[in-house]
C-alpha cells in the first residue's frame, strides 16, 4: 500500500534556501564593502566593537552598534509577525526585506550610513528569524558555519551508512550559494554602485513569487 508524500511548506524548499542564501552573501559583501559592517554576521560585528574598545578606540567601536541594535529590532518584528500572519508571514516578510532595500536604495544618497546599517541589518534579521528551515532540518540564509557543519557531518553519516547523501548535498550548495552572493555582490557594489541592490530585490521577487502563486503545502 503505497503511503503519500511527505508535504513540504512551499517556504522550506531548496530552491527558497538557496536563493536566500546567495542574498545573505550579496548583502553581507555590500554593506562591509560601503559601510565597514557586517548585515548579517553579528559575531563579527560584536568582536570588532569589543576589539577597538578594549584600546579605548571607541569612535570605531561604536560604529558597530547600530547594526547590531537594528538586527535585534528585526527579530522582535519577525517574532511579532510569526505570531500574527501564521504561515503567510514568508511572504509578507519577503515583501518587507523588498521595501525595506529599495527605501535603502532611494535613501542612500542622502543617509547613507543610516540607511545601509540599520536598513540592510533589519532585512537581515527579518530573513533569518523567518525562514528558519529547508526540508524540515534547521538551517541559516545569513550565515555559514552552520551550514558548513550540518554538510561534513552529513557526509561522514551517509559514509558510514547512515542515510543518503541528499541533506550533506543541499547544506554544501547553501555555502557555496552565500560564496557565489558575496562575489557577485562585491562585484556589483564596485561594478554598478546605482544598481547594486536591485539584484537582491529581484531575487526576493522571485521568493515571493514562489511562496505566494501556491501557499499551501507541496509533496518533499
Amino acid at each position: 500500500m503505497n503511503t503519500a508524500s511527505p508535504l513540504l511548506r512551499r517556504d522550506e524548499t531548496a530552491q527558497i534556501a538557496l536563493l536566500l542564501a546567495f542574498v545573505g552573501g550579496y548583502l553581507d559583501a555590500y554593506t562591509w564593502i560601503i559601510h565597514g559592517v557586517m548585515a548579517n554576521a553579528q559575531t563579527a560585528n560584536l568582536v570588532l566593537l569589543w576589539v577597538h574598545g578594549s584600546t579605548g578606540n571607541w569612535d570605531d567601536a561604536l560604529h558597530f552598534v547600530p547594526p547590531i541594535l537594528a538586527f535585534a529590532v528585526g527579530i522582535l518584528f519577525a517574532a511579532w509577525l510569526r505570531g500574527v500572519a501564521g504561515q503567510r508571514a514568508s511572504a509578507i516578510s519577503t515583501l518587507v526585506e523588498i521595501l525595506s532595500l529599495v527605501a535603502v536604495g532611494v535613501l542612500h544618497n542622502r543617509l547613507p550610513d543610516l540607511a545601509g546599517t540599520l536598513g540592510i541589518s533589519f532585512v537581515a534579521a527579518m530573513q533569518t528569524a523567518v525562514f528558519t528551515k529547508v526540508e524540515g532540518v534547521a538551517y541559516s540564509s545569513v550565515m555559514i558555519t552552520g551550514n558548513m557543519r550540518q554538510a561534513i557531518e552529513g557526509v561522514y553519516i551517509a559514509l558510514s551508512g547512515g542515510g543518503p547523501l541528499r541533506r550533506s548535498g543541499i547544506f554544501a550548495a547553501l555555502c557555496v550559494a552565500f560564496g557565489v552572493g558575496a562575489a557577485v555582490g562585491a562585484f556589483a557594489t564596485k561594478g554598478i554602485p546605482d544598481l547594486t541592490l536591485g539584484i537582491p530585490v529581484a531575487a526576493l521577487l522571485i521568493i515571493l513569487l514562489r511562496c505566494e502563486i501556491d501557499p499551501s503545502e507541496v509533496p518533499a
